[in-house]
């Protein structure tokens, strides 16, 4: 890439703003609550956004385009089926639960409905995702800035992690909030010119289908493998995502999905940051709308990219190899804004790839200080202290946490496609969580022995299964098989899926015995807590297209279509 003057102005002109902000906000940040929950005073339509935009970090940008020209159209099962239902079922069932038992996090949740052991436990293993993930896009920082400046990996690392650590500590949360609704609209409009050049160039929707067909068949697959969805899913060895539908409706659509949607922090905290219960019911829904569109915009450029690469070269565009001679998917948006966008486009460009990555980092540590304070900190180490102290200590735990995510990111250097690496992540926390929660909203005999147990022997089976399998062509270590080969994977996603499916199994069957075997809480303890001892909420007042119920079913129908047109 080659910016000229006017590109470093439009990204100088952001970072003052996204820093002004910070500025702006930090007279606001007087007690704990308005660093860490924004004073839960925040607009429906502003956490919706803001709930999207957390998501649609630089793991996203980058990963789902990795995933693009790696998978196909087969990774917008990430959206239509590992995305909406979940996203619904959060906002019309569990933010009730949520919001109305005010409590703070996710983990302080877990306390209230189960014990205080449980909760501990989700709060570490939640603080540790949370710096792996931050870490991820610290790394996806770090290949634009090698890629724009031709800095080595360690500077770009460390420069991108100064970037987001100043207006997190300035403005908190509600900083957070207000550039990611900002970076949303980046994020659309620099990349949205992207899509529809790539698709320019190689001749529209028809001439891309016809690339794509010969580099299915080059891989071995079946023509449509890389321009369909379901149709192609009846077997592991029919698509290059090596998965089946089985794996794809469990294991995504299901456990991975209802997992994160429903249980991480990082997107929940945003909707527990409205300014009301009916507000923070429609955040997921109004975040649905705008994701159920995404993979037209951060998919097609990795399908763009993989036809022209298996062609030669022949458009001027060719994703480069790794070290270890695998391609570097992850390389597919840096090169694209290089490749068509001109100067002046090229700054626009960039920075909706830095905003990306500042979204996907600030919403991870944002999410990090909080379960550090509350629910490790504050429950553990220091109790009963002054509402300032947990002021202060969230700011030394936003330092902290960016630490440790530096180490995180060096670990995702191993990785081609960090999108998998995620994705494992999720299938040892997110996945048996789940299943927790499932049984502990909606089966009031479950016991806090029986959650914690339940989750300790989830983590345990997703370790178990990637430590005896491992992807093909993978080395041993950090994607699998580090105890012993006993099945071979035809790809990293389809390990990610199967994991998760173990956890989940596992954990609801355990949770389930030792919960019949030991006493459960009192039912008035439970109140508000659990579906079946909860009143319903009430819609008088409420336009009937505004309610959560109507609004979800109209989300649910278009991912419906999209999915019979893309089959």
């Amino acid at each position: 890439m080659h910016p000229a003057a006017i590109d470093w102005m439009i990204l100088g002109v952001y970072f003052a703003f996204v820093l002004g902000v910070g500025v702006a906000l930090k007279r606001y940040m007087r007690t704990s609550t308005d660093y860490f929950l924004s004073g839960r005073a925040i607009p429906a339509w502003i956490t919706g956004l803001a709930f999207i935009s957390a998501n649609l970090g630089a793991q996203e940008v980058i990963g789902m385009a990795a995933s693009g020209a790696k998978y196909g159209m087969a990774t917008s099962h990430f959206y239509w089926v590992g995305a909406i239902p979940a996203m619904v079922f959060l906002g019309v069932f569990m933010m009730p639960f949520y919001y109305g038992s005010r409590a703070r996090s996710v983990p302080e949740y877990l306390k209230l409905r189960f014990d205080e052991k449980t909760r501990g436990l989700n709060a570490i293993s939640f603080a540790v995702m949370t710096v792996f993930s931050s870490g991820i896009s610290m790394y996806a920082m770090a290949l634009l800035l090698k890629l724009l400046l031709g800095w080595d990996f360690t500077t770009s690392v460390l420069l991108s992690a100064l970037i987001v650590l100043v207006y997190i500590l300035l403005g908190g949360l509600t900083s957070a909030i207000y550039n990611e609704v900002l970076q949303f609209f980046l994020i659309v409009f620099g990349f949205a010119p992207l899509v529809f050049l790539g698709l320019k160039d190689v001749g529209g929707w028809h001439g891309l289908a016809a690339g794509l067909r010969q580099v299915a068949a080059a891989r071995g697959f079946a023509p449509d493998a890389w321009t369909s969805t379901w149709s192609v899913m009846s077997s592991p060895a029919s698509n290059p995502m090596g998965v089946e539908w089985i794996s794809i409706a469990m294991g995504l659509g299901f456990v991975l999905s209802f997992g994160y949607w429903c249980t991480d922090f990082l997107v929940v905290q945003r909707a527990l940051a409205a300014d009301s219960m009916q507000s923070a019911r429609r955040t997921p829904l109004i975040a649905a709308v705008p994701k159920m569109f995404f993979p037209f915009l951060v998919i097609l450029p990795g399908m763009i990219a993989i036809a022209s690469t298996l062609h030669g070269g022949a458009s001027g565009l060719a994703l480069p190899h790794k070290a270890d001679g695998a391609l570097n998917y992850d390389m597919v948006i840096p090169l694209m804004l290089g490749h068509y966008f001109p100067n002046g486009m090229l700054g626009l460009g960039l920075t909706a790839l830095m905003a990306s990555f500042m979204t996907g980092m600030a919403g991870n540590v944002t999410a990090f200080n909080t379960v550090w304070t509350y629910d490790i900190y504050q429950a553990y180490i220091r109790h009963g202290a002054s509402d300032r102290h947990y002021l202060n200590m969230g700011r030394i735990a936003t330092v902290v946490g960016i630490g440790l995510s530096i180490a995180a990111a060096y670990a995702a250097n191993r990785f081609n496609n960090i999108m998998d690496l995620l994705q494992l992540l999720f299938a040892f926390v997110n996945a048996p969580l789940f299943a927790t929660f499932l049984l502990g909203m909606f089966w009031k005999r479950t016991s806090g022995h029986g959650a914690f147990f339940g989750l300790l022997a989830g983590t345990a089976a997703a370790a178990a299964h990637h430590g005896l399998t491992l992807p093909v062509g993978s080395a041993t270590g950090i994607q699998g098989g580090w105890i012993a080969v006993l099945h071979p994977y035809p790809s990293q996603m389809a390990q990610n899926f199967w994991t998760a499916i173990y956890a989940f199994g596992v954990c609801f069957l355990i949770t389930v015995a030792v919960s019949l075997a030991t006493r459960p809480r009192a039912e008035h303890e439970l109140k508000g807590l659990v579906y079946s001892l909860t009143p319903r909420l009430s819609a008088v007042g409420e336009r009937w297209y505004a309610r959560p119920a109507v609004l979800g079913a109209c989300v649910l129908a278009g991912a419906i279509v999209l999915n019979l047109i893309f089959r």
